[in-house]
């Protein structure tokens, strides 16, 4: 189990003057054995940082650090950090066999003292092995994409991405592109192998329910930067940042909402411009507790709120959060540390 962590970490596409900088010093650590939920709009940057973590993004400042190691400084060859994508349908080669797909990523030389997968015959039991291990018969290694549906693509895809033996898996929106009917079945199925195999992972997601349900953290990102951070089941039974709170109340369940508070008011504006964004709180703009409902708060316009360190496990980058076990203390921004017990239920209903 390895620890990966992101250090001010930034992502610009463009030039200086006409770019956009998708991730914005993104602070931000998984622990060693454990899931972070990974939530925010479309837009927020999401994606862009799971693929700097795997080197499909270039990291235009600050590090990804693997156990204290920058990503981009590991041996060539090793492949610690694997990345799950959304669509079943193009991640995988329609020319290629489900086997020939999953035994393309076995290493072929051994890293720490695992094994490596040079001769034909080994990778064809290896291949087996993790078709089974993903509820797949073995004799499915060789059928062609195509032939599969699209839960069945995403559990190859899953495959694929445990044949390199990682130490971290990043799973994004993997769900989302699957039918309602087969989305629960590969959720349980990412609960498994994490609990099996000790992965550190996480887990991209729109759907909150989901994230309570696979996630010892949930972090939110908000135009490219983390606004609050803190155990999945705190978080999200009392979200401090108005962000946050927005998310939970928007999320559909068989009650209306996560948050019982349906009636709490929401500006009516737009989102920040990402080319332009706002200085100051970016959320401040469509915040329904900052200077648009109460002009007294001028602060949220010059001030960026995650400029103020905390040592709390549940903080919010937010002039006005309401503070974990304090009273008017601000909550700013700032990195999952420590290890918190975990209240996930045992079974997706």
């Amino acid at each position: 189990m390895s620890t990966l962590a992101f250090e001010d970490v930034r992502v610009r596409y463009g030039t200086h003057r006409s770019g956009l900088t998708a991730v914005d010093g993104v602070e931000l650590t998984v622990p060693s054995g454990s899931v972070v939920g990974l939530v925010g709009e479309s837009g927020s940057g999401k994606s862009t940082l799971a693929r700097a973590a795997v080197g499909l993004a270039p990291v235009t400042g600050g590090r990804v650090l693997l156990d204290g190691t920058d990503v981009r400084r590991l041996p060539r060859g090793r492949r610690p950090v694997q990345l799950v994508f959304q669509d079943p349908y193009s991640s995988l080669d329609p020319r290629m066999t489900v086997g020939e797909s999953i035994a393309e990523a076995l290493p072929r030389r051994a890293f720490g003292g695992r094994q490596a997968f040079r001769d034909r015959k080994a990778r064809h039991g290896e291949v087996a092995r993790l078709l089974e291990l993903v509820g797949l018969d073995a004799g499915r290694s060789g059928a062609l994409p195509g032939e599969l549906s699209g839960g069945q693509r995403q559990r190859i895809a899953l495959a694929r991405a445990l044949a390199a033996r990682p130490e971290v898996v990043i799973a994004d929106e993997i769900t989302s592109a699957l039918d309602v009917s087969v989305q629960g079945s590969v959720l349980n199925l990412v609960r498994e192998l994490q609990r099996e195999l000790g992965l550190t992972m996480l887990f991209i997601s729109h759907n909150l329910a989901v994230v309570r349900y696979v996630s010892d953290y949930v972090a939110v990102l908000y135009l490219g930067r983390i606004v609050e951070v803190g155990p999945a089941e705190r978080l999200l039974a009392d979200p401090q940042h108005p962000y946050t709170r927005e998310l939970v109340e928007a999320a559909p369940s068989a009650h209306g909402s996560l948050l019982a508070a349906p009636d709490s008011p929401v500006a009516d504006a737009e989102p920040g411009d990402p080319h332009r964004p706002p200085a100051g709180c970016r959320f401040h703009p469509r915040c329904p507790v900052g200077p648009l409902v109460e002009e007294a708060r001028s602060i949220c316009t010059t001030v960026d709120p995650a400029t103020v360190a905390a040592s709390r496990e549940h903080r919010a980058a937010c002039h006005f959060a309401a503070a974990v076990g304090d009273t008017d203390t601000p909550v700013p921004n700032s990195v999952v540390r420590t290890g918190f017990p975990s209240a996930r239920s045992d079974t997706l209903e």
